[in-house]
């Protein structure tokens, strides 16, 4: 499916609280490991945007739990853009059960691009524009 990008996960043990269900952090850290894995998927590395010396600021998380992932269990992270401008990016997240497909979390993150070395936002169009245009034909209208 085009604009799909899926990243697999097994929940490890020490994820889980003592209700034995994955805390509710760990779902923020797996977005951030499936929105590192979605660049790798569309070829564009996390490592190789930071070598530009671009960044990618969080402006805000979001998640709503909709059923308990528990240690042992597989899931999917389906990542997508949900909008992206020169500035900014936000992207979405739907968490499933791997094996089942019940639904477990979705969320969000946005971002602004970040210059390290100037300490400022930039635009991404002008710092980076093959990632940029990337951005662009993976977005999902």
């Amino acid at each position: 499916m085009k604009n799909q990008f899926l990243f697999i996960r097994k929940a490890n043990y020490y994820e889980t609280d003592q209700m034995g269900i994955i805390h509710h952090s760990n779902y923020i850290r797996w977005f951030e490991e499936a929105r590192v894995d979605f660049l790798d998927q569309i070829g564009f590395s996390y490592k190789k945007a930071t070598e530009h010396g671009i960044d990618f600021a969080v402006l805000s998380v979001e998640c709503q739990y909709k059923s308990m992932v528990k240690y042992g269990d597989t899931v999917a992270i389906e990542t997508k853009i949900a909008e992206v401008s020169k500035t900014r990016i936000k992207l979405e997240y739907i968490i499933r059960d791997h094996m089942t497909q019940e639904l477990r979390a979705i969320g969000s993150s946005s971002h602004c691009w970040y210059d390290n070395a100037k300490q400022k936002p930039v635009s991404l169009e002008k710092a980076i524009p093959e990632l940029y245009h990337l951005f662009l034909s993976h977005h999902n209208e």
